[in-house]
């Protein structure tokens, strides 16, 4: 993920990360679904506290834009990224049953892409 802190900055730091991650949603580089890095793996990566990342994270939370799923982790929402929340829904449905089936993902990808395609 291309998070860069500027210590210059008047912006505190837990504000760039939380408008950088809410950017690369916007603009599609980070999908509906995406998985963030852990809070600490984030700070340790950007050499910040780790409360920072997460009161950033906190505010992505509180404003939609992200969601917490317990061991899941922390996820980008289709809110966020612009998707419909009933694609998002149909693509996870599909999701559940290719691998109740035992489809492998790259297989129920294939599967996705020539559907499309017709």
């Amino acid at each position: 993920m291309d998070i860069r802190i500027d210590p210059e900055s008047a912006t505190p730091p837990y504000e760039q990360v939380r408008l950088r991650i809410a950017a690369l949603a916007a603009d599609g580089t980070l999908p509906a679904g995406a998985k963030l890095p852990p809070v600490r793996t984030l700070a340790a990566d950007l050499d910040l506290a780790a409360n920072t990342v997460a009161r950033a994270y906190r505010e992505l939370e509180a404003a939609g834009l992200v969601e917490t799923r317990g061991r899941g982790g922390t996820v980008i929402t289709a809110r966020a990224s612009g998707t419909s929340v009933q694609a998002q829904l149909a693509a996870e449905s599909y999701a559940a049953t290719t691998r109740a089936l035992g489809v492998p993902p790259e297989t129920a990808l294939a599967l996705v892409k020539a559907a499309l395609a017709l």
